[in-house]
């Protein structure tokens, strides 16, 4: 099986990729990325001798804007898009889903994703846990895996685990982290998911962030350790009454320790942190306490 990685070059390369899977009936697009990167997937589509036309079938890992936010172009030009049952409303009216976004992003929003636009509800194809698609000969199974979305469909074609963000970010050389940014963030749930694939057992991860990794069990041991880790060390910081605010600098300075420990330079710390920067991750597992934990007490 032919797999082309597309570097979306989000404002760096290796923050989000792109993957091609070729078929007989065409190429097959794992994730969008967000609407700012279209013009460099499209060039992308290019150098592999496609236009975005080309593509009928497109799947998404989750709809959070840095892995669908450019859906709606395929879907305009006739292609398919496929996503969890939760996903697929927000696909074709992303007024919630803007709305939930920009509470994050605040006035950034047109400067990280660009335009989002409703779909068709007719290329908009709901995919529920192990149904498949085929194409071009190729089985394409939907797994339910949620932890770090509600809605978050992890995608096995022949041994490769497209995994989106319930694999964890690693980029290069880099750490495991776990992207944990608000509103879904659910930890109890994302380990489940994290033994799911274990029981899947593929040959190979791709993460949207960043690229293939063969060494499954090693990685899934890091993102499951790091995970209980980061849940521990603000849970303790929620508990004592602390805010996130005051939390802010001593998480960001907890978190680069971990790239230091491993040898990260400047340079690939900056990658990471335009993939899953830190001030997220502390939102979305502060958030988790307080509605799972510290509610529950």
């Amino acid at each position: 099986m032919d797999i082309k990685t597309i570097d979306l070059n989000f404002f760096s390369p290796e923050t989000i990729a792109s993957y091609l899977v070729e078929t007989s009936e065409g190429p097959v697009l794992m994730e969008t990325g967000p609407d700012t990167t279209f013009g460099n997937l499209e060039a992308g589509l290019s150098r592999l001798g496609y236009a975005p036309a080309d593509v009928r079938h497109v799947f998404v890992t989750h709809i959070h804007l840095d892995h669908s936010g450019a859906a709606w172009r395929f879907a305009e030009a006739g292609s398919t898009v496929y996503v969890h049952p939760r996903g697929a409303p927000h696909l074709v009216d992303p007024e919630k889903l803007v709305k939930s976004a920009t509470m994050i992003y605040g006035d950034r929003m047109d400067e990280l994703w660009g335009r989002v636009r409703g779909m068709d509800g007719d290329r908009v194809v709901a995919l529920g846990d192990a149904e498949s698609v085929s194409v071009g000969g190729l089985e394409i199974k939907a797994f339910d895996t949620p932890g770090h979305a509600g809605h978050h469909n992890a995608y096995l074609v022949r041994g490769v685990l497209f995994t989106g963000d319930v694999a964890g970010c690693r980029i290069s050389a880099g750490p495991v982290i776990p992207p944990t940014p608000p509103p879904e963030i659910n930890v109890e749930k994302w380990h489940a998911s994290i033994d799911r694939i274990r029981k899947i057992s593929p040959d190979m991860l791709y993460p949207t962030h960043f690229g293939g990794f063969s060494d499954v069990d090693a990685q899934l041991d890091a993102l499951s350790d790091r995970l209980d880790e980061w849940t521990r060390w603000v849970g303790e910081r929620i508990s004592a009454g602390r805010t996130e605010e005051d939390m802010k600098e001593e998480f960001r300075a907890y978190s680069r320790e971990i790239f230091d420990g491993e040898g990260a330079d400047e340079e690939l710390y900056a990658k990471y942190e335009l993939s899953d920067p830190y001030w997220m991750n502390l939102g979305g597992l502060a958030r988790y306490w307080r509605k799972y934990r510290i509610s529950d007490s």
